[in-house]
């Protein structure tokens, strides 16, 4: 008599259904996917965490006005850092430099998008100053990161840029805006600093 070969059957998944040899061992699609789906929205609340931290103090400055003061004041904080280093910190005038350009990017942002725009309702001819001006900064910006660090050129154009930005402040400060906030009412001015901060979110 011949011997017969007992043929393996297929294995079943929970659902009775056959599983192929080359699926044995494979994760769970679904339980990877959502391990991914899970992941990304982590990353995401993280990032919006991140962004909320970065805006928080512009949002809680006050008003629109108050708010880009704040920013101000942070960024002149910024170049101190700056001025306190030497020719030999080169790594960190890199990290300070960084640092200026996200504050004052973020700052440009919030004031062309929304304060310029409403501002050239009534005064186009000092809007459009201001939005030249900050093509200004953009310009002192790249001279910077262009420039050794350790050169006295380097540091001289720090405190030219500053030197030219602050003038820009003190006009925004002293006269620009509480002129334009003074013809704005509550409600407007409010509908204001909440676009703002929308806008710095954004970039935030």
């Amino acid at each position: 008599m011949m011997a017969t070969t007992k043929q393996k059957l297929p294995d079943r998944d929970d659902d009775g259904k056959f599983v192929a040899d080359d699926d044995r061992g494979l994760p769970n699609f679904k339980v990877l996917a959502a391990s991914v789906a899970g992941g990304a929205a982590l990353g995401i609340m993280a990032m919006l965490g991140r962004k909320a931290a970065v805006q928080a103090p512009t949002l809680l400055a006050g008003d629109w006005d108050e708010a880009l003061a704040a920013e101000h004041s942070a960024v002149l904080k910024i170049f101190d850092a700056i001025e306190a280093t030497d020719e030999r910190n080169t790594t960190k005038r890199t990290v300070l430099l960084t640092q200026l350009k996200h504050a004052l990017m973020k700052h440009a942002v919030e004031e062309e998008n929304v304060i310029y725009a409403r501002l050239a309702d009534d005064d186009e001819a000092s809007a459009h100053r201001l939005n030249e001006e900050h093509g200004d900064v953009k310009r002192y910006l790249y001279t910077l990161d262009t420039t050794p660090r350790e050169s006295g050129q380097w540091i001289a154009t720090v405190r030219r840029f500053r030197a030219d930005i602050e003038k820009h402040m003190k006009e925004e400060e002293q006269h620009l805006f509480p002129a334009l906030k003074a013809r704005l009412t509550p409600e407007e001015n409010k509908k204001l600093t909440s676009a703002m901060n929308r806008e710095g979110f954004k970039v935030a």
